[in-house]
């Protein structure tokens, strides 16, 4: 059976009323923009900061990488002034070794060429020791005036400090005629006293 609603003819039809646009919604339309802007904007600026940041620490790492490549060359330079310090030490200590070698030689050859024009006749040696500054010169004579003008000819050389007998005997066996006495003088030298009497051989010797 088809029924037909005969009660909503005739009446007028009433269309649904539509929402309300807000005030508020609008207003934060706009804010909401702004937000958006000042984002942005400090997105920016981050931005901006960090590509200047970054700049600056490649500007540095640059000039760091300079002041290495300097720091290494003057590395090098100075590596070699220690050597070339090294070997001028070696250099001259060899040098003092050979002077102070020099010297030696030429101290006991003053000095014995200085007892050598103190001997007297009748008297010949027999030893001669050199400890330090100390000399001790063993030697026998045929007489004992013949050791007291040794040591009065010693004690003339500047560079000899006073001499001492220290022994003297009569020597055993043989003629009477060929008897000899032993005799043991000491005394020191003055090193600054041998160093300026060959200062004035040598002297002598170039004027000569």
């Amino acid at each position: 059976m088809i029924r037909i609603n005969l009660l909503d003819e005739g009446r007028p039809k009433v269309s649904k009323p539509r929402k309300a646009v807000s005030m508020s919604s609008l207003a934060a339309e706009p804010a909401n923009l702004w937000m958006v802007i000042l984002l942005l904007v400090g997105l920016l600026v981050i931005g901006g900061q960090y590509f200047l940041l970054q700049r600056a620490f490649s500007q540095k790492k640059v000039e760091i990488a300079e002041v290495q490549r300097e720091v290494d060359e003057l590395a090098d330079v100075i590596r070699e002034v220690e050597q070339f310090e090294a070997r001028k030490a070696e250099l001259e200590h060899k040098i003092s070794v050979i002077n102070t070698l020099k010297a030696n030689q030429r101290g006991p050859v003053s000095i014995m060429d200085a007892v050598s024009r103190a001997l007297p006749d009748m008297l010949w040696l027999t030893r001669m020791q050199s400890k330090g500054n100390l000399i001790t010169l063993n030697g026998r004579a045929f007489n004992t005036n013949a050791v007291a003008n040794l040591i009065e000819n010693l004690d003339h050389v500047e560079a000899f400090n006073e001499p001492v007998l220290k022994d003297t005997a009569k020597r055993k066996g043989g003629s009477a005629s060929a008897q000899t006495y032993t005799f043991v003088v000491t005394f020191s030298f003055d090193p600054a006293a041998i160093k300026a009497d060959q200062e004035t051989q040598a002297t002598n010797e170039a004027a000569g």
